[in-house]
This record gives C-alpha cells, structure tokens and sequence, in this order.
C-alpha cells in the first residue's frame, strides 16, 4: 500500500516518511505564505485559500494567523465560513465543514492520533488519521477542540472551551469536558438570543 493512501484509510504510518514530508512541506510553505498576507488583502487570501484547500466554497474568511498540519490540503469548506483567529486544523486525513458555520479563536480541530502502546510512538512517532464532520451552520465557540473521527449534525452549537471525543447530533446545543448535549434548540431560541435579551423579529423575516 503507498503510504500516501495510509493517511486516509486509518491506518498506522509513519509521519516522517520522506514522500509524505515532501508534499507535506510544499503545503506549510504555502500556508507560511498566507499568514504574511496583510489583514485586509481580502483577494490575495482568497485566491490562496483555493490553491491551498482541497475545496472552498464562496464568501469563506480566515482571520490570520491559521494553522494547519497540511495547510489546508485536506480541508473541505462549504460556502461562507468563518474562521477567527488562531484555528488549528490538523489536517492530515480529510475535514469536511459545511456551509455557513462558524469558528471562534483558537478552535481546534484534530484528525491524528497516536498509538497508545508507548513502543509504536517511540523513536518514529507512528501516527493515524480519522476524518471528522463539521454539518453546515455551526457554532463553535472559542477554545473548542474536536478530536479525530468525530462527526457533528447541522445547526448545532459546541460551546467555548468544551472537548468534543464523541460524535453530536443536530439541532442541539452542547457543552463540557467531554462535551455533552445540555438541550435542543428550541422555540425559546427564536425569541432570546442571550438570557433575556429578545430578538428583533425583524431579523427573521
């Protein structure tokens, strides 16, 4: 099996494999490259952002500095998504978000893992990779980590600091360590948007 196919099917591999930190390098240096980008080089980020990721819908910004194992190269965005500053994504198999959702500072979404057996991490750091799901229009709230092979429904809100090790539903707001779902969105949620403070109805029209 090319060790270019272990990243992706769940199998252990060696991460300094010389093929892979060939093409590994490559990324990182492009994804150096994006984070000099002045703030407000709003086309220059963009166009970067296409060759950098696996896909990218429209309207989608990054605030730098954005971290990425592989720079993007196994990222999967959907259309208007938001990153703010400091997210790591470790990207060495495949992240999938979907349209619309957001990410507070310095979220954290992870792919890799180690073996626990301590002789498969000595000397090569033998790693493996599962992908994780984000569905469209999520929050994520600062501070949030989501851990290898997890999937998270749509509509959903992960709140700040909590660290996602199991898959969540849709439609829920969750919370904690490890995070768990605290209650549904519900009908409460179209009439306050924080404690007591009442939505404009204006704004659901």
């Amino acid at each position: 099996m090319d060790v270019m196919d272990k990243l992706h099917d769940g199998s252990i591999y060696d991460p300094g494999d010389e093929e892979v930190m060939k093409v590994q390098n490559e990324c990182l240096d492009r994804l150096h490259r994006f984070n000099q980008l002045s703030p407000t080089e709003y086309e220059k980020q963009a166009q970067m952002l296409r060759e950098m990721f696996a896909e990218i819908g429209e309207g989608c910004y990054i605030t730098p500095p954005f971290y990425a194992n592989w720079g993007g190269h196994h990222i999967h965005f959907g259309k208007k998504i938001y990153c703010n500053f400091g997210v790591t994504f470790v990207d060495d198999t495949h992240i999938y978000v979907g349209d619309y959702t957001e990410f507070g500072p310095n979220v954290t979404v992870a792919t890799a893992g180690h073996p626990v057996l301590p002789e498969l991490r000595a000397d090569k750091a033998l790693q493996f990779n599962m992908p994780v799901h984000i569905g469209k229009n999520c929050w994520i709230g600062a501070g949030a980590i989501i851990l290898p092979g997890v999937t998270i429904g749509e509509n959903t809100v992960i709140g700040a600091g909590s660290i996602v090790t199991k898959d969540i539903p849709a439609d829920v707001v969750a919370a904690g360590n490890p995070c768990r779902v605290l209650r549904p969105i519900s009908e409460r949620d179209r009439e306050f948007y924080y404690k007591d403070r009442k939505i404009d109805p204006g704004l659901l029209q």
